[in-house]
């Protein structure tokens, strides 16, 4: 007997399933729900069929299967928040025209590049604050640089007046 919680499988020998078992075991699953596998690959051919005879009782039993599955046929839900979703829709009812939601992420990321590429446009006016800024301060520069210009080309006609 191992002491503590886990027990250690290593050294231990291997248990396989014999191919008989394993046989077994699939004729019991098949038992359980009611042979379906065998049930729908030999009427494949009388499916096609009956299709074009039976849509609108496909479609009654689809959901009425769907109604049964788990607790939810017993319970009743109350829930006014609670959407149900179907699980296929058919090709007549989808809307190609309609847009695809987005997610909040990839609406804000839209709104947010949409925003940046207002402000750049303004910036490029000159309408922004940091613009204005930007343009007075490249005023001043220009100012400068002409000053120095002009007290260079006054030096230099000094030198040559000199000369």
């Amino acid at each position: 007997m191992p002491r503590g919680k886990y027990v250690n499988h290593k050294g231990r020998n291997r248990n396989f399933t014999s191919p008989e078992q394993l046989e077994e075991e699939q004729k019991r699953g098949e038992e359980k729900s009611g042979g379906k596998l065998r049930e729908a690959s030999s009427s494949d051919d009388e499916d096609e069929e009956q299709e074009g005879s039976e849509k609108g009782s496909d479609d009654e039993s689809s959901e009425s299967e769907e109604e049964a599955k788990g607790a939810s046929s017993v319970i009743e839900i109350q829930n006014p928040n609670r959407v149900q979703k179907k699980a296929f829709q058919k090709v007549e009812e989808v809307d190609e025209e309609e847009k695809p939601q987005l997610s909040r992420k990839e609406r804000e990321q839209i709104e947010k590049q949409k925003a940046h590429a207002a402000y750049q446009k303004r910036h490029a006016e000159g309408k922004t604050a940091q613009a204005k800024a930007d343009l007075a301060r490249l005023a001043i520069i220009k100012q400068h640089r002409a000053e120095a210009a002009a007290r260079r080309e006054a030096e230099k006609k000094a030198k040559d007046d000199k000369k």
